[in-house]
């Protein structure tokens, strides 16, 4: 497979990435399941470091996922806060307050952009020829499971094999998830904003899973920041689900589906409670059973990465690391066993979805559940029940 063009192996040690010229609005757009939500808890955390160094992180918030989701025209996550144009107007203006330093924004709900009208819009309010696009790529392998069960934390009710055969071998391939390929297909990602900005304006970083810094490195590289400034925040490590949670959570999903609750009260109680809580309180444990993706589906994931590979390699657009890993057939391991969640796991679930009732009002509103201390949330739990006791 040639892939010459522009391609770079990854920079031995010591060797410098060039920086982007000074006043650079740099715009990640991810895809999901890249690494996205490390990079944008390191930039978030460093945003008044960064700036002594000549670098803004306009967001007022780590993910501004409103305002992207606004400008793509697409919809909230189940039950989330509608976004609007002011959302996107926000950030905007923050964007412009910049003047002309250098910038950096990172959501990877640009990836759903779906076509060039929408990105030249993007593009050109975010400064036209000042944008440049940073792409973070890993293999199909590694992010269909990631992704699969994060759909199933936005309401998926469909298994994990039968959604694959949908997404692989039942044509148009876009049901239950259309926004999958969209998001997936990366060489027609790279091509929809090369089409737009021009591929002297666009970087592809294949991440190294081997390397964990690496991606951080990378980004200091790019925006001229000192080496060992990025740092991973652990709170945003935004850690996958084992299989039997997820199956927990699909099996959950069904019951919500089944008996018309409404979905704001999924996402309060269910994303923002149980998932957060049982997420962000511990990892999994060794003898969990993860997600497993047969042996069939790893081949075609490794055919569309090879595919992928040679049509972004061919684009002209500056390739940093190894596109040949995008179409490796990873070893498919041992054969799941049983999923069994754990009677800790479930009462972490449990115990997030009362919490989240619990933090409406009083001392948890404001704060997400894993910000809040158990012994905090369970004396504000006490506390509503013993009024409404007293108030009947």
């Amino acid at each position: 497979m040639d892939t010459d063009c522009t391609r770079e192996e990854p920079p031995a040690t010591g060797t410098a990435i060039p920086p982007l010229p000074a006043g650079t609005r740099l715009l990640h757009i991810g895809p999901h399941k890249t690494g996205t939500t490390a990079v944008q808890g390191a930039l978030f955390a460093a945003k008044e470091e960064m700036a002594r160094h000549g670098v803004d992180f306009p967001a007022h918030r780590r993910h501004p996922i409103e305002a992207v989701l606004a400008a793509c025209a697409r919809p909230a996550m189940m039950g989330d806060t509608v976004p609007t144009e002011k959302h996107w107007q926000r950030l905007l203006d923050r964007v412009a307050a910049t003047g002309e330093r250098t910038s950096v924004i990172s959501s990877e709900f640009f990836a759903d952009a779906e076509d060039g009208a929408t990105i030249t819009r993007i593009v050109g309010q975010l400064g036209g020829d000042r944008v440049h696009v940073l792409v973070t790529l890993r293999p199909l392998a590694r992010i269909m499971p990631s992704q699969w069960q994060q759909y199933v934390q936005n309401g998926l009710r469909l298994g994990y094999e039968p959604w694959l055969e949908h997404m692989l071998r039942r044509p148009p391939y876009d049901r239950p998830t259309p926004s999958f390929w969209r998001r997936h297909r990366h060489d027609r990602l790279v091509e929809r904003w090369a089409a737009v900005t021009g591929p002297d304006r666009v970087t592809v970083v294949v991440v190294d899973d081997r390397d964990r810094g690496a991606l951080m490195r990378t980004f200091e590289a790019l925006l001229g920041l000192p080496e060992g400034l990025l740092r991973p925040v652990p709170e945003t490590a935004n850690r996958s689900l084992t299989l039997a949670e997820t199956e927990m959570l699909r099996n959950l999903n069904k019951e919500f589906r089944g008996n018309g609750i409404p979905e704001e009260l999924y996402s309060r109680l269910v994303r923002h409670g149980a998932i957060a809580h049982m997420k962000n309180s511990c990892g999994p444990a060794p003898q969990d059973v993860k997600i497993r993706t047969p042996r069939w589906a790893l081949e075609a994931a490794a055919g569309i990465g090879a595919e992928t590979a040679a049509r972004i390699g061919s684009t002209g657009v500056r390739v940093l690391g190894d596109l040949a890993s995008l179409s490796r057939v990873p070893a498919s391991g041992e054969p799941a066993g049983e999923p069994r969640l754990a009677p800790e796991a479930a009462a972490r679930a449990l115990f997030g979805m009362l919490a989240a009732v619990a933090a409406v009002n009083g001392t948890g509103k404001g704060r997400t559940v894993h910000r809040t201390s158990s012994k905090e949330l369970v004396k504000v739990l006490g506390h509503r029940c013993l009024k409404r006791l007293r108030l009947r």
